[in-house]
């Protein structure tokens, strides 16, 4: 199984033939964001569910006190790349609202269930992302 770094590279290397079906039936995508500091792009893979034409990702950081470097990131600058298997694409970052993360919760529960457990152990509400391709 790809983490990390050797995920990012394995996933562009074959277009996501290795590392977009990342266990049987959860689904990678990844995502480039700015970095807020340096200026210059950071890649993280994301389990994503759809919803319509947005993809939906999770900033939970395994249930970690504070949010990922990527969350934060797209705070500061919304305009995002994502890859989906062979298909690279600029879309805009934004945090759901209370009505869609409420919707959009049991959806990502579905897919990967640690989410439910991630949440119990931190303090913070942990966002739900979505990320909508240009022109869409």
């Amino acid at each position: 199984m790809l983490y990390g770094q050797e995920h990012v590279e394995r996933y562009r290397e074959t277009g996501g033939e290795e590392g977009h079906e990342w266990r049987d039936g959860v689904y990678t995508l990844l995502l480039t964001t700015t970095g807020r500091s340096s200026g210059t792009p950071h890649t993280t893979p994301l389990i994503y569910v759809r919803d319509g034409d947005d993809f939906v990702v999770v900033a939970s950081k395994g249930g970690a006190p504070e949010h990922p470097d990527w969350y934060v990131n797209l705070q500061e600058d919304p305009r995002v790349e994502v890859q989906i298997a062979d298909e690279v694409f600029t879309a805009t970052a934004g945090t759901a609202g209370e009505e869609d993360r409420a919707r959009l919760w049991s959806e990502v529960v579905a897919v990967w269930p640690d989410y439910d457990d991630y949440a119990a152990k931190t303090d913070r509400e942990i966002p739900l992302v979505l990320l909508t391709p240009a022109g869409a």
